[in-house]
């Protein structure tokens, strides 16, 4: 699948915003950011994501210790990193 331009930054003449998937992802390269479904999403939700599928994985068996436990650290890891922006990670919206 290829990418589509979406936004033309008009101070440098580049595109910033990149679609993806029909447009259901974008990527803004200036500010590495991404929106899947018109929701940021932030290191934190990832974490979250990341976390809940981890222990989730050991809960039902699918994953072994090792890796449940990576999975749950690596999304610990993430929310710790995004923590200071933890009251915007559910909000819903573009938040630029």
């Amino acid at each position: 699948m290829g990418a589509g331009t979406q936004m033309n930054d008009p101070a440098t003449n580049t595109t910033r915003m990149r679609n993806y998937a029909g447009g259901v992802v974008r990527y803004d390269r200036e500010r590495r950011r991404v929106w899947i479904a018109g929701q940021r999403m932030h290191h934190g939700l990832t974490g979250a994501l990341l976390a809940s599928a981890g222990l989730g994985g050991l809960a039902v068996h699918r994953l072994t210790t090792r890796g449940g436990i990576e999975w749950a650290l690596l999304g610990t890891a993430l929310m710790a990193h995004d923590w200071h922006d933890r009251t915007a990670w559910f909000r819903p919206g573009r938040q630029e």
